[in-house]
Parts: C-alpha cells; sequence; structure tokens
C-alpha cells in the first residue's frame, strides 16, 4: 500500500464519528446508508471503450464476480461476524442520476473508484466511551486492511472483535446497583392498593382469561392429542380484520368470539394500565363511541386478550404499524404485570405464614424468569418500545422510575447527521428506515409495580426485546464454547414485528430462533423449584407460548414459522385477506406486461426448472442488440449468482449491482447500462429493498421471478419513462412464474386473475397499463 494511500485511509478514519469507528471496528465493513455525501459535485466517472475495452470490463466484471469476494452472506454463516443486512440509500439520487448523464471530461477513474472504495464505512453501531483517540484509529486501520486482504499499516496481529463476544457487547451491562432491587424473590406487594386485589383469589372460578390460559393444568392425552391429531378450521368474518382462519389441534379450543366489550376495567387490565391506556393510546383517531381503542386495535386486542395465536399479514409500515406496535406492548405489558404481581403476592402470603394455603398455589413462575420476547428489526423499533412501555407505566403525577435510561437514549437513539439529507425516497421507505437503523442489538426489562429497570441481565428480566441477529450471537451454533438460550425457555409471549423485514436481512437467524425456544435448559440458574409451574417441568412451555406475528405480506416462508412453530392449546388465527385488486394497477407507464408460465413438478425443483425455462426460452429472444437496456430482476441473491455467472460463462454484455456492490460500482454499472454499452442489468432485489434507486434506461424489463412486496413491481415498471422521444412503443416486460407462486402473483395481478391464470391451459397472458387503452 502506497503512502498517499495510507494517508488517505488514516485521514477518512479520523473523521468517523465514535458510532462509525465501533462499527468498523466491530464489523470491519462499512454501510452505505451513512456514507458521507459530499457537498460539491463529484465528477464522474468517464466511460470510453477503446479497442481492448472488452477485455478491461471483462477483468472487472470477473473481479466483481467471484462468488468469494462478495458473498458475506456466507461469511455470516460461517463466523457470524455479519454486515448488518440493513442497507439503506446512502447519497442524494437526485444528484448522481444528474451526474450521470454528464459527459465530464479528464476524470482519472482509477484514482476515484480506488478513494470510493477506501472511504465507505458503516456506521450502524452503538457509542462507544474511548479513552485514546488514536489507539483507536491505528486498530480501526488494520481491521479495514485485515477486511480489504492488505497488510496490517501498524501492527502485526488481527484486532476485529467477535460481535458475539459477551463481553464486547453494550447489551450485556450489567447494573449491580439495582440487582437486588429488582429481584422477585426479595420484594413484596406493599402498596395497599395493589395488596390482595382480586389478582388470583380463586383461580378455577377467575374470568381473568391470563388465569385461564396460564392455570390449566393440561393432561397427558391432551397433550398427545395436541402433538399427534390433524388441525381442524373455522373460517370467521370480522369488521375489520376481514377473513379469519381459526385452527387448532386441540379439540376443547373454541375459536374467537367479537369482543364488543371496551371497559378497560372488565378486560382485565392490570393497574396502572386501565388509567394510563387511553392517554397513550389517544394519538389516533379512536372509533366513533369508543374512548380506548381503535377499530383495528379493538380486535386485535379481543384476540391477544384471549391468549391465541395470532397472525396479521396486513401490517404496513406507516400509521397502522404505530397502532399495532401500541396494542401489542399493551398486551405484553400486562402479561408481564400480572405474573409479576402473582410471584409478589406470594411472596408475602409466604412471609405472614399462612399455611393454610396448599403449597400447589404457590407454583406461579417459569423457569426461568424472561416471559415476554419482543424481536423487532432495528434499535430505532425497540426504543419506540420502550418507549411506550415507559408512558404505559406512567400515572399523572407520578414518574415512573427507569433505571439506565440515559444510557440508553444514547444508544438506541438517532442524531440528525446520522441520516444523509436530502434522500427523497417513498413514504414507505421512510417509515421503515427512520432512526437508528442497527440490526445487531439485545436489551433486557425488568419492571416492577412503580419502576423499570432497563439493561437487566436476562435471567433478572421480565422482557427481552432484540433484534433476530442480537439474539444469534448469544443463542450460538452447535459445538460453540459461547453460547446461551436458557434464558428462551419459558417465554410465555413471543411478538414479532415486522417479520417481512427479515426476509431481507437473514431468514436462517429467524429460524435458529424458533428452533431454541422453550427448550429446557441445561442449568438450574438458581430457580425454586417449588414454585415452577407443572406444564414448565413437564416441558410443555411450547403448548401454552402465545405467538403474535405481524407483517406487511404473506409468504410462505412466513406462513411456515405460524404453521410449524405454533402449538399452542388455544389455537391459531389467521387473517387471511385475498388481494382484490394487484399492484399491476399502480402502473402509469403504457406497457404490456406477459406473464410466462413455467411447469414445476415440485416446489424444490421450481428453482432449477425456472433457470432452465429463462435460459432456454426466454433469453434467446434478448440476446439482438435491438433488445438492448434489458433489465432483470431478481429476489433471490442465489439466483442471482447463478445468472451472473451464467452470464459471464456465455460472455453476454452485461453489468449487476447487488446489496454488496459498492458506490463505484453501482454508479459504473447504472452508467453503462444507461448509455446502452452493456445490454443487460442485473439488480437483487434487496438492492431495490436498501437503496430505492431510480434505474434509468431501461426500455426491456424481465422479473425472473415476482418480487417480494408487490408495490415494488408498480415501482420498477414506473422506472420505464421515456428519456427518448418516440421510443414509448418498444417497450417490454415479461413475469416469469410457477402455481408455487400463487401468493405473490395475487398480489401483483388480483386474486380473481390469479385463478384464471393458474387454471388456464394457456402458459402465456396478456395485460396492458398505461394511460390509453
Amino acid at each position: 500500500m502506497g503512502k498517499r494511500r495510507k494517508q488517505k485511509l488514516a485521514d477518512d478514519i479520523s473523521a468517523l464519528t465514535k458510532k462509525q469507528k465501533k462499527h468498523l471496528k466491530e464489523f470491519g465493513e462499512q454501510h452505505p446508508f451513512y456514507d458521507e455525501v459530499s457537498k460539491k459535485a463529484e465528477k464522474t466517472q468517464l466511460v470510453e471503450l477503446p479497442e481492448h475495452s472488452e477485455d478491461e470490463s471483462s477483468s472487472i466484471s470477473e473481479s466483481e464476480s467471484e462468488p468469494e469476494t462478495v458473498n458475506m452472506y456466507h461469511k455470516l454463516l460461517a463466523t457470524l461476524k455479519s454486515v448488518s443486512d440493513e442497507e439503506a440509500d446512502d447519497d442524494e439520487e437526485e444528484d448522481e442520476e444528474g451526474r450521470i448523464e454528464e459527459d465530464v471530461e479528464g476524470n482519472d477513474g482509477a484514482e476515484s473508484e480506488e478513494e470510493n472504495q477506501n472511504s465507505e464505512v458503516e456506521s450502524d453501531g452503538e457509542d462507544e466511551f474511548v479513552e485514546d483517540d488514536n489507539a483507536e484509529e491505528n486498530d480501526l486501520l488494520e481491521i479495514v486492511n485485515v477486511y480489504q486482504g492488505t497488510e496490517s499499516l501498524e501492527k502485526g496481529e488481527e484486532k476485529a472483535t467477535d460481535p458475539g463476544d459477551p463481553a464486547q457487547e453494550g447489551e450485556e451491562f450489567t447494573d449491580v446497583k439495582n440487582e437486588l432491587k429488582f429481584s422477585l424473590e426479595g420484594n413484596y406487594i406493599e402498596d395497599e392498593d395493589h395488596k390482595n386485589e382480586s389478582v388470583f383469589p380463586c383461580k378455577t372460578a377467575s374470568e381473568d382469561p391470563f388465569i385461564k390460559h396460564v392455570y390449566r393444568e393440561m393432561e397427558d392425552d391432551e397433550v398427545e392429542q395436541i402433538t399427534t391429531s390433524n388441525k381442524t378450521s373455522v373460517s370467521l368474518k370480522w369488521p375489520v380484520l376481514g377473513q379469519l382462519n381459526f385452527s387448532s389441534k386441540f379439540e376443547k379450543a373454541q375459536p374467537p368470539k367479537s369482543e364488543k366489550e371496551t371497559d378497560l376495567k372488565k378486560l382485565h387490565l392490570q393497574k396502572p394500565l386501565d388509567i394510563t391506556w387511553p392517554e397513550v393510546n389517544s394519538t389516533f383517531n379512536l372509533s366513533q363511541g369508543d374512548q380506548n381503542f381503535t377499530s383495528l386495535q379493538k380486535e386485535l386486542f379481543t384476540i391477544m386478550n384471549s391468549y391465541k395465536d395470532l397472525f396479521y399479514p396486513s401490517r404496513t409500515a406507516t400509521v397502522q404499524g404505530e397502532e399495532i406496535r401500541h396494542v401489542y406492548c399493551l398486551h405484553a405489558l400486562n402479561h408481564a404485570l400480572k405474573a409479576n404481581a402473582q410471584v409478589l403476592n406470594n411472596n408475602s402470603r409466604m412471609r405472614d405464614g399462612n399455611t393454610h394455603v396448599d403449597d400447589e398455589d404457590f407454583r406461579d413462575q417459569g423457569l426461568t424468569r424472561p416471559k415476554v420476547l419482543i424481536v423487532v428489526p432495528f434499535r430505532e423499533s425497540a426504543l419506540r418500545v420502550v418507549q411506550i412501555l415507559i408512558s404505559l407505566m406512567e400515572v399523572v403525577g407520578r414518574k415512573v422510575d427507569v433505571s439506565n435510561k440515559k444510557r440508553f437514549k444514547d444508544e438506541f437513539g438517532s442524531a440528525p447527521e446520522d441520516r444523509p439529507p436530502n434522500l427523497k425516497r417513498p413514504e414507505d421507505y421512510e417509515a421503515v428506515f427512520a432512526g437508528n437503523i442497527d440490526d445487531h442489538f439485545r436489551i433486557g426489562v425488568a419492571i416492577l409495580q412503580k419502576s423499570m429497570r432497563l439493561y437487566s441481565p436476562f435471567y433478572s428480566s421480565d422482557i427481552i426485546i432484540a433484534s433476530p441477529l442480537g439474539l444469534r450471537t448469544v443463542i450460538g451454533s452447535e459445538g460453540e464454547k459461547k453460547r446461551d438460550f436458557d434464558f428462551l425457555s419459558s417465554i410465555e409471549v413471543l411478538v414479532i414485528d415486522q417479520v417481512d423485514i427479515y426476509l431481507m436481512q437473514n431468514w436462517e437467524h429467524m429460524l435458529h430462533l424458533m428452533n431454541h425456544l422453550n427448550l429446557q435448559p441445561t442449568e438450574s440458574h438458581g430457580v425454586d423449584f417449588s414454585r415452577v409451574r407443572m406444564w414448565n417441568l413437564n416441558n410443555w412451555a411450547k403448548y401454552y407460548r402465545q405467538t403474535l406475528l405481524f407483517s406487511a405480506l404473506q409468504e410462505p416462508q412466513i406462513n411456515s414459522i405460524f404453521n410449524k412453530h405454533c402449538f399452542n392449546y388455544s389455537g391459531q388465527v389467521a387473517v387471511r385477506n385475498m388481494p382484490v385488486i394487484g399492484s399491476i394497477s399502480q402502473v402509469v407507464v403504457q406497457l404490456p406486461h406477459v406473464f410466462q408460465r413455467l411447469e414445476a413438478n415440485s416446489l424444490l425443483s421450481v428453482i432449477d426448472a425456472r433457470f432452465q425455462f429463462f435460459t432456454d426460452k426466454i433469453l434467446p429472444q434478448y440476446r439482438d442488440a435491438i433488445m438492448s437496456h434489458t433489465l432483470i430482476y431478481i429476489p433471490s441473491y442465489f439466483d442471482y449468482v447463478r445468472l451472473r455467472n451464467y452470464f459471464k460463462k456465455e460472455d453476454l454484455s452485461f453489468m449487476h449491482i447487488c446489496e454488496y456492490t459498492d458506490r463505484s460500482g453501482i454508479s459504473r454499472s447504472r452508467q453503462f447500462f444507461m448509455r446502452g454499452e452493456k445490454q443487460f442489468l442485473l439488480v437483487t432485489e434487496r438492492f431495490h429493498f436498501y437503496k430505492r434507486y431510480t434505474l434509468k434506461g431501461i426500455r426491456n424489463l424481465i422479473f425472473y421471478e415476482l418480487p417480494t412486496y408487490p408495490h415494488f413491481y408498480s415501482e420498477v415498471c414506473n422506472m420505464m419513462k421515456s428519456w427518448k422521444q418516440g421510443e414509448e412503443a418498444t417497450l417490454t416486460c415479461t413475469v416469469l412464474y410457477s402455481k408455487y407462486d400463487a401468493q405473490r402473483l395475487a398480489a401483483v395481478v388480483g386474486a380473481e386473475r390469479t385463478a384464471q391464470m393458474l387454471q388456464s391451459k394457456k402458459n402465456v397472458h396478456l395485460f396492458v397499463t398505461g394511460e390509453s387503452n
């Protein structure tokens, strides 16, 4: 490495914020969302194609197309040193697009590319107090060079930290000062307003849904029935949620009833929630005649409060998403307060020496203390959840005592300078990527009557809020020395919010988490077994766990989580509304859409069948020079790698962009494609999800597979706006689908047309969009 490049890299690192330095030290890679945008117009590389340009461009393509260099996904699976998947846009696209269309002379492209590559640094991490900035910068310089494959600048040994190492995690901070204060074992109900209240006076006769669910003692034959029987299903129709499907393997489980009751006291809310909820929820437009819930919240809470599993696949990222977040926080906190109130109440009774009480009545807890797990994708989501929980605990005139609140705001909040300025993106993008979008976090929350403790150790926590990646680094993998999942053994309420985003991150983390829920702990963790419920001791916790899934879409992988990992004896409720009008109706470009059906014998064979169909039937139609400016949209990264390698092998004229492509690579690919110097452009769906660039120059569009998000279909199609006069009639759009893509197809063309297309003997269907018919 030359002196100039060393100095350049050192200058770049010294200019980083503490957040950026922390994340660079932890991951060794950059996060393009936080790249600094130059205040002055950056010169665009001038693309000249001399006689030997094909050799140069092929060498560029070859260097980028090596799976070992770009496939960080496999490195994540192998080492858990993950690049955050929450990549988002980092530069002002409008300015960049303007620059792409300009011819700039005299630009030193090689030097510009080298500087761009060395200047990108991620900043998803949290603040950390650093005593010696110079020493840290040297460490960062070394880590950057290790990840870039170059020699260390100053030292010879690798300094990269393991994100799964508890010693490196800010979340593992232990608040020793408040440990005794928040211990359930050493606390009692002293408040006369709470003491001996009607929480659990008569468990068998109680109408409280918490008591009815948690204290129902199942028999061995009933558990066997749940494990061996087939599910029975019932269809329901509710005013707001629409079509519901209730299913259960337990014959005594009853479908939910639409609750008209809105009196908070009759809904069995624990104090102080019956007082604080109306004020906390007043920000939404409440239903007429109902001062407590919106219409959607009322129906969702009815299902939640009956302790049935719920899958709601219509969660939008905007206002509706906040409505849902408020109502599941209410349910989660209500559950935790009731469970703790019973333990504290029983502590008081045992202290008073009440010998007339059956010892079985004191079985009031699980094998470990954590009882609620809330899984969210970003730190911003966790911040909002905690803020709602605090608000629900605060009664007028009494401020709730929150330990470590400042530290939490520093690490989970965001500063205005963290977000690049002047970004113009769709409303849903702004809602999803607002605030701190770091996806590696976990935090324990302990709750008592009038106080809350943040950063409590997991085994002293009532509620755990975490991302899938944050949990994965603690759970670990088989064979690792440091791994722990005992804290998941007694989870009674599981909330997984924004499940669709995990498809864009790493779905393996989600599956790994589900496989480690409600397992028997490997250690006792100081539990008093005389206080543990029998169904916890019998390893039946998964049959009592309530799972709440909220997603923006229905997807087979999400359905699989709900169908294969939810065993609640009370049954499962899934919202199953089919889209009447598809996203194709939002396409404003006059464009013929040709849907071509491919045949596959099984779900496993559809991947190879699609590749064969594309290479044999579709691609030959686009090899002619007249079919230039062809963009190929590929949802799966593995399909993208396969096609990229095939295009390279066939020596086709193409460029490619994925979520791992650096800024200079993206600019180069967009410029080549827009000018027509490369015929094809391969683009992954995750690139579009995190960037939302407007790709110019598209004349022909191929959807290798239907998009995961239906509105992406119309967004990409609407990029095909005329940029040269008189070329509107040359636009084409081709979509590949199979019978296994029914859900995605319905979201694009509507349920009725989907049924016709799948039942038709014809394999080709044509739709035309645009102003004129």
